[in-house]
């Protein structure tokens, strides 16, 4: 799926996972610790969408934020009917960055992990080439060697990230970053190979 090339500088705070009721609100994921004040009306965000939605290329703007039944909710300018909003479900928020914002847990920038090193029990085993942002999860694709190892970019895989020490701690399953050995195929046993089926006679 080709998506919109994103600026260095933004951060992604939201996807659209489904239209709520007939007046254009969307159930929002929040990637972002203060959704409250993120999405104040008339904050604006980038779309990140497929090149063939009509929203491509487009911003939306916010017209009413608010939580139902613990979920968040919001609704957009121009968004008033649930015909339009079903046309950006899926679709993940970006933010222009707030260098006057204190920082968010878990949260960085693209333009700050690229290039930093990736490390497994001590060793340095590539380097982060770049960020893929998918529905499901981010990416972290990590040039080892020749190759590019795509690795999911979840507590359980990238436990650390030390922008100051230039690194990030991965501790991946089996196979991620090396093959696995086939297993042996078992010998077949002497004794097996000459029985003789039950209930013959020479």
């Amino acid at each position: 799926m080709n998506v919109s090339a994103q600026p260095k500088n933004q951060l992604r705070v939201g996807r659209l996972v489904k239209a709520h009721g007939l007046k254009g609100a969307l159930k929002l994921e929040l990637y972002t610790d203060d959704p409250d004040g993120r999405f104040t009306p008339g904050a604006s965000f980038t779309l990140q969408v497929p090149e063939q939605s009509e929203w491509h290329g487009k911003t939306v703007t916010v017209r009413e934020f608010r939580w139902m039944n613990a979920q968040a909710v919001v609704f957009f300018e121009g968004v008033d009917d649930r015909n339009a909003a079903d046309t950006l479900v899926r679709a993940i928020l970006w933010i222009d960055e707030d260098e006057d914002a204190p920082a968010e847990d878990d949260a960085w920038y693209d333009h700050q992990l690229i290039g930093l090193d990736v490390v497994r029990e001590g060793t340095v085993v590539g380097k982060v080439a770049r960020v893929d942002h998918f529905p499901a999860q981010d990416l972290l694709i990590v040039a080892a060697g020749e190759s590019e190892i795509l690795v999911p970019f979840v507590k359980a895989i990238v436990p650390e990230v030390d922008l100051a020490a230039g690194r990030v701690i991965v501790t991946p399953p089996a196979g991620l970053f090396e093959e696995l050995p086939d297993d042996p195929a078992p010998a077949a046993s002497g004794d097996d190979a000459s029985a003789e089926a039950p209930g013959t006679s020479a």
